[in-house]
């Protein structure tokens, strides 16, 4: 039992707020801020070239991990998963990145710190979100998938590792044609939680936790 929270598809009224060019260690790409929602919550599509509905499309759809991407933790590979997104889309020369604002699973920075001290004490990341009342994973979907229609993207080349953003996609009415896996560097540090992503919440990190051990 996964207890994930399953919600049906929702529609999203989106604001397209702000758009700008992005120079980036990666190479030139678009960035759009859009909001959503009564408070008026932000998410990013990182774009390069243009869309067509019939034309399949290079997707990342990432959950923001401030640990990993500005600190460094080696505790995940998130930072990771996020360049070779950037770096892929460059090497095909379209693409679109969807970043979500949705740190430690949805459950903030705040409580992802009390889930890594409980880790500390030898719970794995599923067991820690439990234990703090949550369930395994609070993040939603819809909003990204609300984004790639904004974009006039319907077929995508899916980067993931998580068959719960494949669904989400496909519960929007937007076609897989294929998923191409998102596997970052594994370390001793991060080798549990890939093994109980994969293990417990059913993501594919097979081929890179059959590798030797670091």
């Amino acid at each position: 039992m996964k207890n994930l929270v399953m919600q049906k598809p929702r529609s999203v009224s989106l604001e397209k707020y702000a758009t700008s060019k992005l120079p980036t260690i990666h190479g030139q790409f678009e960035v759009t801020v859009y909001r959503y929602g009564p408070d008026s919550e932000e998410a990013l599509a990182v774009t390069l070239g243009s869309f067509a509905p019939d034309e399949p499309t290079f997707v990342r759809v990432h959950s923001e991990c401030y640990t990993g991407e500005v600190l460094g933790s080696l505790k995940c590979d998130c930072r990771e998963q996020l360049e070779l997104a950037l770096t892929r889309i460059q090497e095909l020369g379209r693409g679109v990145l969807v970043y979500l604002r949705q740190e430690g699973r949805g459950i903030g920075l705040g409580n992802k710190i009390r889930a890594y001290a409980l880790q500390d004490q030898g719970a794995d990341t599923v067991q820690a979100n439990h234990q703090l009342g949550f369930a395994t994973d609070l993040r939603e979907f819809d909003v990204a998938a609300e984004i790639l229609k904004d974009l006039g993207v319907a077929r995508i080349h899916l980067h993931t590792n998580n068959p719960e953003k494949i669904q989400a996609m496909e519960d929007h009415g937007i076609e897989l044609v294929s998923r191409e896996p998102a596997h970052g560097v594994i370390n001793p540090h991060n080798r549990r939680y890939l093994e109980t992503k994969h293990h417990t919440l059913g993501h594919d990190f097979a081929a890179l936790l059959s590798g030797p051990k670091k």
